[in-house]
């Protein structure tokens, strides 16, 4: 990028504008790749501040769905329901409680990190952290989360910005 992402602000000190190729991890990255965006989801594992380009957050958004629909499979792979005229309850066979087992793991390991890039991923359209509770609404907070993190980035969001050392 020869150009700032928003021409009208500048809000740093040219000195701290002047990185060559990845921006750093307080500086939202636009136009991020699929690795860069994993990566950066990694690196980043509990931080709360700054802010998330779009395509940092969907790229790691359409990563987790995989993941979820992998071991979803294999969780029914390994099931198989009672043929009992009275109840049809499943049967978890080894293979379906590994599964089930990765599954768990998966989602302990990735909630905080989850959480974190979709603050930042508001806070990069100017909207507070806490409007991540929405979610919490039955049947339109999951929707109105969703529109949220489709909007661009807007530039007062830059007051979500720590800039450090990094």
């Amino acid at each position: 990028m020869s150009q700032p992402q928003y021409p009208s602000q500048q809000p740093y000190p040219p000195q701290q504008l002047s990185w060559q190729g990845e921006p750093p991890l307080w500086a939202p990255y636009y136009g991020a790749s699929f690795p860069v965006a994993v990566k950066r989801f990694f690196k980043k594992y509990a931080t709360f501040t700054g802010r998330a380009s779009r395509s940092e957050y969907w790229w790691w958004t359409l990563v987790s769905v995989g993941i979820s629909i992998i071991l979803n499979i294999i969780i029914s792979a390994g099931t198989t329901t009672s043929t009992s005229s009275f109840s049809s309850t499943p049967q978890y066979g080894p293979g379906a409680m590994f599964g089930l087992i990765l599954l768990v793991i998966f989602g302990l390991a990735t909630i905080v990190p989850s959480l974190a890039l979709s603050v930042r991923r508001l806070h990069d359209s100017n909207k507070s952290g806490w409007m991540l509770l929405l979610g919490l609404i039955p049947f339109v907070g999951g929707i109105i989360l969703i529109v949220f993190m489709v909007l661009g980035p807007d530039p007062a969001g830059q007051r979500f910005d720590q800039p450090s050392s990094d």
